[in-house]
């Protein structure tokens, strides 16, 4: 699997270009603006090639439109990136508030370099992966960048543009994906992966991370789902994997588990961590995070965090520069390295 990457793209041609938008917002301020950070390598590649961009993303998941939801101060955020103290920036730009007004994007187009659309998901064709729903944005366009690593592993609409255009795939998303690919094909042994976080599907991936892993531990509230995605094929894999028992709190993990946690982490070549231990954002519930999270800074192993919650709280603890790769994506990660491959190009 070889994608092409953007510098191959020609001059002077219309793009639409898939970005990671879904940045923590509080009150209009973007809190951690990390994952649009890394598009905009991928945007001033374009504009010097004369391209004019459709932007294309969208934010949490809005029930129907949702103005809180809104990616105006995505958008906002972005051109500051792109001027970056240069008052010499002289790229026209528009925000368009209604996807599915063909003519109203195509006049934008013509009168600016970067149209950026609004939040994707307030229609329904974004996650229903209706191929009508962007199909009048092909025709406007000549070509389909994709720098959007985060949601890869996700068949919805925008993503899956690949089948109808000519496509390419961004700066980020290509460097993303070979630092995936590295952790799958030449790790550094032993290997082993953290699970936590409050969504319940990551274990739909457990018994493949077996296969990859010498040791899987499972904290956050997975342990309280393990029971209910228990299967005869995990029972087989249960000397790989072992579960962490929560505190009386049930928002972090217990003593006991932090120090069994961290001996496994002070013998490991690799560490891949995806989701939160604990409720961190909380003081009294970040322990097992803060312990765990200086342990793997203080590691040499190649260490690896995935998804935004784990990012977070790495930030909150000001140790994300010691990671050697933060991924865009816990979902996606996980993805890839169980199955090798992504929606986003199969």
């Amino acid at each position: 699997m070889n994608l092409r990457g953007v510098e191959k793209i020609d001059r002077d041609l219309n793009v639409i270009l898939r970005i990671d938008s879904d940045l923590p917002i509080e009150e209009g301020k973007i809190l951690d603006n990390s994952r649009l950070v890394k598009s905009v390598s991928t945007i001033n590649l374009l504009l010097s090639k004369n391209c004019k961009l459709i932007i294309l993303g969208y934010r949490d998941r809005p029930q129907g439109m949702d103005l809180n939801l809104s990616l105006r101060p995505v958008y906002a955020e972005l051109m500051s990136l792109l001027r970056n103290g240069n008052e010499e920036f002289d790229i026209s730009s528009v925000f368009v508030d209604d996807v599915t007004d063909s003519e109203k994007i195509k006049d934008a187009l013509r009168n600016n370099q970067i149209v950026f659309l609004e939040n994707l998901r307030f229609w329904p064709g974004e996650d229903n992966c209706d191929p009508e729903f962007l199909s009048s944005l092909s025709f406007i366009c000549q070509a389909f960048v994709n720098d959007s690593i985060a949601t890869a592993h996700r068949k919805t609409a925008s993503v899956m543009l690949h089948k109808s255009m000519d496509t390419y795939y961004g700066l980020s998303f290509i460097e993303e994906i070979e630092k995936m690919r590295t952790l799958l094909d030449n790790p550094s042994k032993p290997v082993l992966i953290i699970l936590g976080g409050s969504k319940k599907d990551k274990l739909n991936y457990l018994e493949k991370l077996t296969d990859i892993a010498d040791n899987v531990l499972i904290g956050g509230k997975l342990p309280n789902f393990i029971d209910e995605m228990f299967t005869e094929e995990i029972a087989g894999k249960m000397d790989k994997i072992m579960i962490g028992k929560l505190d009386i709190s049930g928002m972090d993990i217990s003593d006991e588990t932090i120090e069994k946690f961290k001996e496994m982490i002070g013998t490991a070549g690799t560490i891949i961590w995806v989701g939160a231990i604990g409720k961190f954002e909380n003081e009294e519930n970040r322990k097992g995070t803060k312990e765990i999270a200086e342990a793997m800074a203080k590691s040499s192993a190649y260490k690896v965090i995935g998804g935004g919650d784990t990012e977070s709280s790495l930030s909150l603890l000001e140790l994300v520069e010691n990671m050697d790769f933060v991924c865009s994506g816990g979902g996606v990660l996980l993805e890839f390295l169980t199955k090798r491959t992504l929606p986003a190009w199969e």
